[in-house]
C-alpha cells in the first residue's frame, strides 16, 4: 500500500516537471498492483556488470558467440571458453544493487504479479525476489548438450582451473555475456573440458545464445504473466531485440499499460503510458520507499 504520505509523498528531487510527472505517474501504476517486471541489462550496470547499449542507445563494440559458431566450431569454443573463464571471477564476484533490492521489496509488498528477466546473472534471486522467469537462462549453471546434465559453474571453473594452471590475463573490462576480449595467441594453449557425467559431451553455459531459441514453455509462461497483468513495467531495457520486446508489443495489442523507466531510448517508448529517463537504483529506491511492506509473521 501506499506509505502515508500519499504518492505526493516520496522523496524523489523534482527538479525538472516532466521527471516529477513521471515518477508520480510510475508510483500511481504501481499502487495498482497486478505489475509484471521485465528487466534488461541496463538494471544490473550498477553491479559492475556492463550493458549491450550506452545511454544514447548506441550498441557497444562487442561481437556476442552465436549458438552456431559455439557447436560447430572448435576454435570458436575454446575461444569462448577462456574468455569466459576469466570474466567468470568479475561476475561470480557481482552483488545485487539497489535496483534489485528495490524491486524485491516491491514484490513483497504484494504489488508484483511476477519477474521476467533478460538478464542471466542471478542478481534478482540473489536479492531475495521469488518465482523469477530468467528468459536467456543463468550464467551460474552449465548444461551438456549432449546428455542434459546441469551442473554448478563454480565446479567448471575449478576443472578449467586445473586444467590450465598458470592460465591468466590482466582483464580491462568484461563484456555483457560474461566474457572478456583476449587476443588469438592468448588462447591458443587453452584446454576445454567436456561433461564429468557422460565422460565427453560438449558443455556449454545454461544462456541462451545469439541464433538460439528461448525454450517454448518459458516463452509460454512469460507471455501468460503479462496477459493476466494490470501493466508491464520494462527496467533496464532497450526493447532492441525481439526477445524482449515481444512481451511490450502484445501488452500493447491487449491494451495493457506500459511502464518505461531506462537510460537511454528504447524501442518501446511508443507505447509507454509512463516514461522515464533515470538512473534506475535511486529511482527504484525512492519508489519502494513509498510503499509498505507486510509486517513479519
Amino acid at each position: 500500500m501506499i506509505g502515508a504520505g500519499g504518492v505526493g509523498g516520496w522523496g524523489c528531487a523534482r527538479q525538472h516537471g516532466g521527471v516529477s510527472d513521471a515518477f508520480e505517474g510510475l508510483a500511481r501504476l504501481l499502487a495498482g498492483g497486478g505489475v509484471v517486471v521485465l528487466s534488461g541489462a541496463g538494471l544490473s550496470t550498477e553491479s559492475g556488470i556492463p550493458d549491450y547499449r550506452g545511454p544514447s542507445g548506441a550498441a557497444r563494440r562487442h561481437t556476442p558467440m552465436t549458438f552456431q559458431a559455439f557447436t560447430r566450431d572448435p576454435l570458436a569454443r575454446r575461444r569462448y571458453w577462456a574468455r569466459s573463464h576469466l570474466g567468470w571471477r568479475t561476475i561470480a564476484r557481482a552483488a545485487p544493487n539497489d535496483g534489485h533490492r528495490a524491486v524485491a521489496r516491491l514484490q513483497r509488498a504484494g504489488l508484483l504479479d511476477g519477474i521476467i528477466t533478460q538478464n542471466v546473472d542471478g542478481l534478482h534471486t540473489a536479492a531475495g525476489a521469488t518465482g523469477v522467469i530468467e528468459l536467456h537462462g543463468r550464467l551460474d549453471e552449465v548444461t551438456c548438450l549432449d546428455c542434459g546434465n546441469l551442473t554448478g559453474r563454480d565446479e567448471l571453473h575449478r576443472r578449467l582451473t586445473e586444467a590450465n594452471p598458470g592460465f591468466d590475463a590482466r582483464v580491462a573490462r568484461v563484456n555483457p555475456d560474461g566474457d572478456v576480449d583476449l587476443p588469438d595467441e592468448a588462447v591458443a594453449g587453452f584446454r576445454v573440458v567436456d561433461c564429468g557425467v557422460c565422460g565427453g559431451g560438449m558443455l556449454k553455459p545454461d544462456v541462451v545464445f545469439f541464433g538460439e531459441t528461448v525454450p517454448a514453455p518459458r516463452v509460454a509462461d512469460c507471455f501468460a504473466l503479462v496477459e493476466g497483468a494490470r501493466a508491464v513495467l520494462v527496467l533496464g531495457s532497450s526493447l532492441t531485440v525481439m526477445s524482449g520486446r515481444r512481451f511490450v508489443l502484445r501488452a500493447a495489442k491487449r491494451g495493457i499499460a506500459v511502464a518505461i523507466v531506462n537510460q537511454g531510448v528504447t524501442r518501446g517508448d511508443g507505447y509507454a503510458t509512463v516514461r522515464l529517463d533515470a538512473p534506475l537504483g535511486a529511482t527504484l529506491t525512492a519508489l519502494a520507499a513509498g510503499f509498505a511492506e507486510p509486517a513479519p509473521v
